[in-house]
């Protein structure tokens, strides 16, 4: 689960982690849309969003219950999941937001039974924060590559490396924490 007690940053603001609901998608997608243009997120098709809500946590703002951020955890093997999608409203940034929702999605992960939690990013001062570490390569071994390379997921053919999403991928750290 990904349910955090409220917290007060700076006696400003209160804000509970929780799983997202569909009713948040339409908050998710803004998230995800202010921050394509900078290149720091792929846009996601709304339908995969509402397929996809089961993964997100977003932290609910306790003053008008909206979504001041969001964070997704994506299983893509036994011992191995990336965290995806982390957004935080331009209003809301610099409140520790960001920090709680990858605590509770590596707890997530943990609960799930997973060891290793995989990034691509940009923010590598933020994520290494949490005990990431920059790595090259992609960390499985070549027979689970080639059951990964079956995925229609877009995340997973940038974990994979492939060719045809390298123009997303440029410029960006893979990072690994082991749980």
């Amino acid at each position: 689960m990904c349910i955090a007690a409220a917290a007060i940053v700076d006696g400003a603001m209160a804000y509970t982690i929780r799983p997202a609901r569909t009713s948040d998608v339409p908050v998710i997608r803004k998230l995800i849309d202010s921050n394509v243009e900078s290149g720091r997120l792929l846009s996601k098709a709304t339908v995969t969003l509402y397929e996809d809500v089961q993964e997100f946590c977003v932290a609910e703002l306790s003053a008008d219950a909206t979504a001041g951020g969001c964070g997704a955890l994506h299983v893509m093997w036994e011992d191995l999941a990336e965290i995806r999608t982390v957004a935080v409203h331009g209003s809301c940034q610099g409140l520790g937001l960001g920090h709680r929702l990858v605590e509770a999605l590596l707890d997530r992960a943990r609960d799930t039974g997973v060891s290793r939690v995989f990034v691509l990013t940009f923010a590598v001062d933020f994520f290494g924060r949490h005990g990431f570490q920059a790595i090259s390569g992609t960390p499985v071994a070549a027979e689970v590559y080639r059951e990964l390379l079956s995925s229609y997921d877009e995340g997973v053919a940038e974990f994979l490396d492939l060719e045809r999403v390298k123009p997303n991928t440029l410029g960006n750290t893979r990072m690994l924490l082991r749980l």
